[in-house]
């Protein structure tokens, strides 16, 4: 069923893997602005650490933030101190995590079968839309994956081998992940192997793995220090905000109105897994004869198990279920020699593209029939930036995706991954910076200009945080008072008495008052 293992892979493998990593984590990492809301809160909080001089306890616009611990902080902190406060740097942490992420789905996929799936599974993943996407937010969940991963495929390994040394590998995996996100590094991997030891009748190993000595020091070594200095600056308040109202209340209600119903994640997994969508759902084509093999049956009930638990979970955020993409990413690379008609597999994203030429096209017809000034606003400057230049890059890139599809000599999973490539390529260096520049590219400007003349701004019915790393400034968010500047939207400014306008671009405002 599976491809045969080699002794030593190609080089050829590592050098094509680090050219699609380059494209994917690290082309134009700093070439667009900070993504509000979870990128602006982010950079801000690392950004007050930095002027605070507080590396325990994290603040945003000044007061406390319990939302996630303190790793990726560091991370940011350490990053921003060796290239200075800038995109880039806010986003080095997690292009580097995703890179270690890569590093061990290859190294296991190798060691379980060989170098030529090793590179399909790790190319598919860096190559995915939803991992080209986290693996260079400025947030904590490309640098939490990693660790998941880590933690997830040592406890396999060790499951098949019994190697003491992976196995507190995945203690230390999972204290770092506990430092990153809190108890759903823990979570994950306890379910999921008490699960796989149940089904396979070894609950008695499974309670040595998990009760093991060494392993639970070295967890606690790592992510102890941290959360007792946390208690005790901050005491009960930590324990309600962090544990209480962003773990508990986050899984059993919908907090911040992020809900969903129990459809929410599979148009999540549909362009998530672009361009790779038809081989995700072909997995389940061939189900059957993939869980006759172990290591499978341990990465579907892995998968299965994350998208079960945050379907039932009350607050819902697209990222959530790229905890359960790691398995998806390996059993899809095994999928693929099972394929018979493997050309289909191209269908989807060439939609997708189909679709963006037509974008144009339906702007205007959006404009007429919406009624909303802010995204009329926007719907104005979508306009102005999908022109000509545009549809040539758009129809470039099916035609260079039809044309590796039609390459006789090139067998049908490198053309998948050749797809991929063009498909990260149009993602990172065209999409990605053109959404940029209608969405958050205002916010910057605005905020650039109110640090270049030191006004001191009120932000009023919006909630963009990437205004206060730009502005390198704290704003109170309340209704303006005469005479004070406001940061707005163009929705709200004419609910306001006289103001002067300073900046508006793309539906977003700053005034002053008269």
């Amino acid at each position: 069923m599976y491809l045969n293992k080699t002794q030593s892979e190609p080089a050829w493998h590592i050098a094509a893997l680090a050219l699609l990593i380059l494209i994917s984590f690290f082309a134009a990492l700093g070439a667009m602005p900070l993504f509000d809301i979870d990128e602006g809160v982010f950079g801000e909080a690392t950004r007050e650490m930095m002027i605070s001089k507080n590396y325990i306890t994290t603040y945003l616009n000044g007061v406390l933030r319990f939302d996630k611990p303190i790793l990726i902080y560091w991370l940011q902190l350490a990053s921003v101190k060796l290239f200075g406060l800038d995109e880039f740097a806010l986003r080095l942490p997690s292009a580097l995590a995703g890179t270690a992420w890569a590093t061990s789905i290859f190294l296991f996929v190798r060691k379980e079968s060989g170098s030529r799936q090793a590179f399909l599974a790790t190319a598919i993943m860096v190559l995915s839309l939803q991992i080209m996407v986290i693996a260079k937010a400025a947030m904590a969940d490309g640098v939490l994956n990693c660790f998941l991963a880590i933690t997830m495929l040592a406890l396999l390994h060790y499951y098949k081998t019994g190697t003491k040394q992976v196995l507190y590998l995945a203690f230390a995996a999972a204290g770092l992940g506990m430092l990153t996100k809190g108890p759903i590094a823990l979570i994950i991997p306890f379910v999921v192997t008490f699960l796989f030891s149940l089904l396979e009748g070894t609950v008695k190993q499974w309670l040595r793995m998990i009760c093991n000595p060494i392993g639970i020091v070295i967890f606690l070594v790592i992510a102890l220090p941290w959360y007792l200095l946390e208690y005790r600056d901050q005491g009960m308040a930590f324990i309600a905000g962090f544990f209480f109202k962003h773990n508990v209340s986050r899984f059993s209600s919908v907090l911040e109105g992020h809900s969903g119903s129990i459809f929410y994640y599979i148009p999540v997994l549909i362009f998530g897994m672009m361009p790779f969508t038809a081989l995700f759902f072909s997995i389940f084509f061939k189900l059957k004869i993939l869980l006759t093999d172990t290591t499978n049956k341990f990465l579907f009930i892995w998968f299965a198990f994350v998208f079960i638990f945050f379907t039932i979970s009350g607050t819902k955020l697209h990222h959530y279920i790229i905890y359960g993409y790691t398995p998806l990413f390996i059993l899809m690379a095994r999928t693929l020699p099972l394929m018979k008609f493997p050309e289909r597999l191209a269908v989807f994203p060439l939609i997708l593209l189909g679709a963006l030429t037509l974008l144009p096209l339906s702007l205007p017809i959006a404009l007429r029939t919406i009624n909303d000034l802010q995204i009329q606003a926007l719907l104005h400057g979508a306009m102005d930036l999908t022109g000509q230049t545009y549809l040539i890059v758009v129809t470039t890139t099916i035609a260079g995706m039809v044309i590796i599809l039609l390459l006789p000599r090139l067998s049908n999973d490198y053309k998948l991954i050749a797809m991929g490539a063009i498909f990260s390529l149009f993602i990172n260096l065209y999409l990605a910076p053109l959404a940029g520049k209608l969405i958050q590219e205002p916010v910057k400007e605005a905020a650039l200009l109110a640090k270049k003349e030191g006004y001191k701004v009120v932000m009023w019915k919006t909630n963009n945080p990437s205004f206060l790393v730009y502005s390198e400034s704290l704003v109170e968010k309340r209704a303006p008072k005469p005479g004070e500047i406001v940061m707005t939207t163009i929705k709200q400014i004419h609910k306001l008495d006289h103001p002067v306008i300073l900046y508006s671009k793309y539906g977003m405002v700053m005034a002053k008052l008269r």
